[in-house]
């Protein structure tokens, strides 16, 4: 069990993945199957999944709130543990209240409406304290690879989750629904349960001697927004979330317009994406923790790179465009995917480092504030892509022109990207051993770092 001083090994780092597995288990099936469920088999526009999604996005600019919470106790686990069961709270609710839209439409999209902003809630603390526990305890050696096990992790939970509930919805039925999702969420608790077991033992009394009367939790978001590093990294993360959403939603529609795939042809392009998007994660992971050697670049540098080759990718898609079927867009896009793996991951691995810079005691609010930028970034970017698309092909005529706009423009945007990475100023450990047990954390450098 751990003291609370020290660092996590791979054990602790892969218990924590499984915690962010069971969020990500509760997650997909409210934001993925429900919409389906609305759209299909209830023949309801599907503006309303979007802005219950939206929804449950725009909650999560409680997220700075949330880690000032745990700031103030000490503690994470309690807070992970508590946004953990609303979460699986609010996703038994959302599904409860789709069933319930078959018979009492307007009451079953009142009662959504509440349980997504509920949903957003636990995400907030769960997800927030997850990430500020694992950024504390992990040794800047395993920065990288711990981000790309943890990630890879959440990943594996929403595959495993969406297949295996994909079977157990089989034949559908609203009951169905309700059963499969309450077993899902229940499964999912008591894995991070028994994940989180002794994880994170006590906060050593010298953390809680620094302030003993903390702040009122404005003044401490106003303290962290003072800080340049802090607001420099939220800026960054908002434009290159922004950046990396926006094409998320008009890729598939893109690949059928203009080069006439198929609905499954497109399905497999985006599969083919994420694929590149976990390659781009180990090859980060691999090259930042010396695994085959000496350590290749820096995790700045694998940002900056990362935000470049994504622009460069993108014009590959303006090309495509252009071109039309001649272009060879399924190798386009899986470099897409690689370049937006790379620069998350050593972007994550940035804020691992980040966290602690600056005033103490404040980590939870610094995660807090770059997951808020992350969630709204994500909202508005999925937003961005569509609008400009639908405005552009009415103001050019041409799909295939307008689809190439959209995505220099967002391009544009991965380059501003880069110029904003260029300025992060990731602190370095002067010596730090491979070993958990020799890493010191007498520095606060060593401290931490939706899916699509």
């Amino acid at each position: 069990m751990s003291n609370g001083r020290e660092p996590f090994g791979w054990i602790d780092i892969v218990r924590l993945g499984l915690v962010q597995a069971a969020l990500g288990a509760m997650v997909v099936l409210t934001t993925s199957t429900l919409n389906r469920v609305m759209v299909v088999e209830l023949a309801l526009p599907a503006l309303l999944p979007g802005l219950l999604v939206a929804l449950h996005y725009a909650v999560q600019v409680l997220r700075p709130r949330m880690g000032f919470g745990s700031d103030v106790g000490g503690r994470r686990t309690p807070w992970i543990v508590g946004g953990l069961c609303v979460l699986a709270l609010g996703a038994v609710g959302a599904a409860a209240s789709t069933a319930w839209m078959a018979h009492q439409t307007t009451l079953g999209i009142v009662a959504a409406f509440v349980c997504f902003a509920v949903v957003g809630i636990g995400v907030s603390a769960a997800g927030t304290n997850t990430l500020v526990l694992l950024a504390k305890r992990v040794p800047e050696a395993r920065r990288a690879p711990a981000a790309t096990i943890v990630w890879m992790m959440m990943i594996f939970g929403f595959a495993v989750t969406a297949g295996s509930a994909g079977k157990l919805l089989e034949p559908y039925s609203p009951g169905r629904l309700v059963a499969v999702m309450a077993a899902v969420c229940a499964v999912a608790f008591a894995i991070a349960l028994l994940a989180l077991r002794g994880l994170e033992g006590r906060e050593p009394l010298a953390a809680t001697e620094a302030e003993p009367a903390p702040p009122p939790f404005m003044r401490a978001l106003a303290q962290v927004w003072s800080e340049p590093e802090a607001r420099h990294f939220t800026v960054f993360i908002f434009v290159s979330m922004v950046a990396f959403s926006a094409q998320d939603l008009i890729l598939e529609p893109f690949a059928g317009s203009v080069f006439g795939w198929t609905p499954g042809q497109t399905t497999q392009l985006s599969g083919l994406q994420h694929g590149g998007v976990l390659a781009g994660m180990i090859l980060v992971a691999v090259a930042g923790s010396g695994l085959l050697g000496r350590r290749f670049g820096s995790l700045r540098g694998w940002t900056v790179g990362g935000c470049a080759a994504s622009a460069l990718a993108l014009l590959g898609l303006v090309a495509a465009g252009i071109v039309g079927p001649a272009w060879p867009l399924a190798a386009t896009v899986f470099l897409l995917g690689a370049a937006n793996g790379a620069f998350s991951i050593a972007a994550i691995g940035s804020m691992m480092a980040l966290v602690g810079q600056g005033r103490q005691r404040r980590e939870g609010v610094r995660m807090g504030l770059w997951g808020a930028a992350q969630a709204i970034a994500f909202g508005f970017g999925g937003l961005l892509g569509t609008a400009a698309s639908d405005i552009a092909r009415w103001l050019i005529g041409s799909p295939a022109a307008a689809y190439a706009t959209v995505f220099a423009l967002e391009a544009l945007l991965f380059l501003w990207a880069a110029r904003l990475a260029r300025r992060i100023r990731v602190p370095q450990v002067e010596t730090v051993s491979r070993s958990a047990a020799d890493v010191s954390f007498s520095t606060p450098a060593v401290v931490f770092g939706k899916p699509r």
